[in-house]
């Protein structure tokens, strides 16, 4: 894949969005069975106006969402790069686009979450410039969770 990206604001309801979304879906439950019934109120499809993906020759191969933390902070969310895509620093991308868009609208900080095992993505977060803190709400108490902080 070495055509031309596009990189697109748009909202949850995008079907691009929605199937990303489900392969995202099948990819976690497939790497954490055990977290299925834990985790799945964390991971409702709200409606979002804060989604950004990426296309690779008119194709939707990555991307990610926020949504209001609190009046300060967004949350990141819905993070993901399709496997044919990984290694192009797409997410790179996606994580920048997001905080851009969120320090427009006045927010001075961003937080996420994610699971322990993901090491790519608490590496790919770290180099971004987050930093581990203390498990926030609903992930407080939750050990799989990793919880991070970034101002932008």
């Amino acid at each position: 894949m070495n055509g031309a990206m596009k990189i697109s604001k748009t909202t949850s309801e995008n079907p691009d969005f929605v199937n990303l979304i489900a392969a995202l879906d099948k990819s976690l439950w497939e790497r954490y069975p055990e977290l299925k019934t834990n985790y799945w109120g964390n991971n409702i499809l709200e409606l979002n106006p804060n989604v950004v993906i990426i296309y690779l020759e008119d194709k939707a191969v990555a991307c990610g969402c926020f949504k209001k933390y609190d009046k300060n902070a967004i949350e990141i969310k819905r993070m993901f790069v399709s496997p044919e895509a990984r290694g192009m620093g797409l997410a790179q991308n996606i994580l920048r686009e997001l905080e851009l868009w969120a320090h427009d609208l006045g927010y001075s900080f961003s937080v996420l979450e994610t699971l322990h095992k993901q090491k790519e993505a608490i590496a790919l977060y770290e180099k971004a410039g987050y930093s581990i803190v203390e498990n926030y709400e609903p992930y407080v108490g939750l050990e799989n969770s990793i919880c991070m902080r970034k101002q932008i």
